[in-house]
């Protein structure tokens, strides 16, 4: 495992993904286990972006897999909080985005509203490209959070919006997507229409309804081209509406008739795990079609044997109703029964009543907007205390942190750490300032993702940044320091222009100020210098020379 390159753990987790959706439950087990072990090796190597790309591959094939729905719930949070910490702003709105998908299983329909309004006020803006990912990988990852947003309004019912967010999923995938992510952004749509096709029905819109069907067959014959090159596992001279059971239901709603009745028994049948929603679009599709060739009892056998199998599942509240309603008309063909569906029928009915389909726009409208708010004052709140040019924190920020550590009592230990860049003037003299900044970004992020969560690291000034290191001795301190200047010395002469670190690091003394700490840390750091540079320098206690320590006066910021 440890000789495959990042990319490889990435690509091997999608296709995991892609398996595991279509496979019976033990095949579950077997692609989650894989894929643990995989995310075990990223969190082992520590790249910020490939730990949170398994992280999210991890949690959603548990999200898939029925008994083990709640063990997502730890990676889930895992997830959000590393996002967050590393700046990852689109995977950090897909993991809202499955936290909602996770909410909607448990059914917290509430919960979920919030998730995505959370997720979709992140997407607002015009995002910059994660240089580090490379365009086309940023712009398939955004598409996946969009399209995992959009499926978890689809099972809230909100069509329109999710129709709105999947243009713009669509929108990416045509830019930058291979055959399994168009694929899969073909079928999630066509899931979609399927969905808002049954609920126009239920108000009378048969019309738009009809026309939502007949796009969706229409996709499902489009698909068949990237689905023979997609990650999916598959028969290869069998269409793919013979497969995936979306597909063969969206031909059957467009136009019920007996022809598609072998092929949607064996879609319901298939050896695998077949979500609800599958369920209950290929029973009611099947049922249409037996309606259509006289079979009307066997259509309300299928229909009534359909809910008495999800009568445990709250995944999908719009499309249970869509469910009972078909089987409270189809009843029609055995009075016997036909109070009793209708009753049942109006129970379900006005459980979505209570809180309206528009009552729920509304209130997602008004999360969103107010997650908006949150994000626009969180943002004016870190302009203030960050560093405009890198994202780091800035010397205010710093001197606050280190201010508040050393009024904690029991702060010790604590490592201080002053870092400078060796052969900086270079790049701004030979290059330009621009490529200068380029390089101090690059920098500025490698001494993020190679430290820990705890760590806090600032930019006090021109090239120069601090590291504080709470609870940790100086040697190792020193140890983590050093794999931050190798983590340097490796990158790309591209990314780093042959920069490389010169680190002093010391532990913080009882009664020390922030300026005598500062001070000596910036003595250790020029041994770094004197010493070649590319390395750690610490002093330690013994080294002292009982000479009264200079305040320490930071450059100024460029």
């Amino acid at each position: 495992m440890h000789e495959v390159s990042d990319a490889w753990l990435v690509g091997r987790a999608r296709e995991l993904n892609a398996v595991g959706q279509h496979s019976t439950t033990a095949g579950q087990h077997a692609t989650i286990r894989e894929a643990d072990q995989l995310l075990a090796e990223a969190q082992r190597r520590g790249e910020p972006r490939i730990v949170s790309q398994l992280l999210r591959h991890c949690a959603a094939m548990r999200l898939t897999t029925q008994d083990a729905v709640s063990t997502a719930d730890p990676l889930l949070d895992e997830l959000l909080t590393h996002t967050r910490r590393h700046g990852l702003v689109v995977l950090q709105a897909d993991a809202h985005a499955l936290r909602g998908r996770r909410a909607l299983l448990g059914g917290a329909e509430d919960n979920a509203l919030t998730e995505v309004a959370h997720g979709l006020a992140m997407l607002d803006d015009e995002l910059v490209p994660d240089r580090t990912l490379g365009r086309r990988s940023w712009e398939r990852l955004l598409a996946t959070a969009l399209t995992d947003i959009g499926l978890v309004l689809t099972q809230l019912g909100v069509y329109e919006m999710a129709d709105e967010v999947m243009g713009r999923a669509h929108h990416r995938i045509r830019e930058s997507g291979g055959p399994h992510e168009i694929a899969v952004h073909m079928i999630n749509r066509c899931r979609m229409l399927l969905g808002w096709g049954l609920r126009l029905e239920r108000i009378g819109q048969q019309r738009d309804a009809a026309t939502r069907f007949a796009t969706a067959s229409a996709i499902a014959v489009a698909v068949e081209g990237p689905w023979r090159e997609s990650l999916f596992p598959r028969v290869s001279d069998r269409p793919a509406s013979e497969q995936m059971p979306v597909l063969g239901a969206a031909h059957a709603l467009a136009q019920p008739h007996a022809e598609h009745i072998p092929r949607l028994d064996v879609l319901r049948t298939l050896d695998r795990a077949i979500h609800p929603r599958e369920k209950i679009i290929v029973a009611i599709a099947l049922s249409r079609c037996l309606v259509e060739s006289g079979r009307g009892p066997q259509a309300v056998r299928l229909l009534g044997n359909t809910r008495e199998e999800l009568t445990q599942d709250t995944s999908e509240p719009t499309l249970r109703i869509s469910l009972a309603r078909e089987y409270a008309q189809l009843t029609e063909l055995d009075s016997a029964d036909t109070n009793a569906a209708l009753r049942d029928y109006a129970i379900e009915l006005e459980a979505e009543l209570w809180t309206t389909r528009q009552v729920r726009f509304s209130t997602l409208l008004t999360r969103l907007e107010n997650s908006r708010l949150s994000n626009k004052h969180d943002a004016i709140t870190r302009q203030a205390l960050q560093d405009p040019l890198t994202g780091l924190s800035n010397r205010r920020a710093l001197d606050d942190r280190l201010e508040a550590l050393l009024s904690t009592p029991d702060v010790q230990p604590l490592a201080v750490a002053l870092v400078d860049l060796d052969g900086f003037k270079g790049v701004n003299d030979k290059c330009s300032h621009a490529e200068g900044d380029d390089v101090l970004r690059t920098i500025a992020v490698t001494l993020r993702d190679t430290l820990r969560t705890d760590d806090f690291v600032a930019r006090y000034g021109g090239d120069e940044f601090v590291v504080l290191l709470p609870g940790v001795t100086l040697a190792a301190a020193e140890s983590a320091l050093r794999r931050t200047v190798q983590a340097v010395d490796r990158l790309p002469g591209e990314l780093s222009r042959g920069v490389t670190l010169s680190i002093g690091v010391v532990a913080m003394r009882p009664q020390e100020s922030a300026a005598q700490v500062l001070a000596r840390a910036d003595a250790a750091m020029y041994r770094a210098k004197r010493d070649g540079g590319n390395r750690v320098a610490a002093f330690a206690a013994a080294e002292d020379t009982g000479e009264v320590t200079p305040v320490w006066i930071p450059p100024d910021p460029r």
